[in-house]
């Protein structure tokens, strides 16, 4: 127990301190080419604030939910040295038709095109 207690004082000690250096750390001196929007070189053209199209974040989504996809169709290397190999491949097929489903839906929705 005392060790345990001993841990839990270093460990939040060090935290607190590590907080608190993070703090006093950082010089703030902000200046004209610090504010600025670009740190490239070029001057500024437009606004840097321009919201992005909610396009992005859709095909975002969805690139994320057909990576998932792969994510469960993985362990079908190991499942064909199962006893019962059918269940395991009609699970890994409806899997299959399911995504492939809602990916021809957000393509005929108009989901995965860019441009309006």
């Amino acid at each position: 127990m005392n060790l345990m207690m001993s841990t839990l004082i270093v460990t939040g000690s060090l935290a607190y301190l590590l907080i608190v250096i993070s703090f006093w750390l950082p010089q703030m001196s902000p200046n004209a080419i610090k504010l600025s929007p670009y740190e490239c070189g070029f001057d500024p053209t437009g606004s840097a604030r321009i919201p992005f199209s909610i396009r992005f974040f859709l095909v975002g989504v969805l690139f994320l939910l057909f990576d998932l996809e792969i994510a469960l169709l993985l362990p079908i290397t190991w499942g064909g040295q199962l006893s019962d190999t059918l269940a395991m491949f009609s699970w890994v097929i409806s899997i299959i038709i399911i995504m492939t489903l809602g990916l021809t839906y957000e393509w005929v929705q108009g989901g995965l095109e860019w441009a309006e």
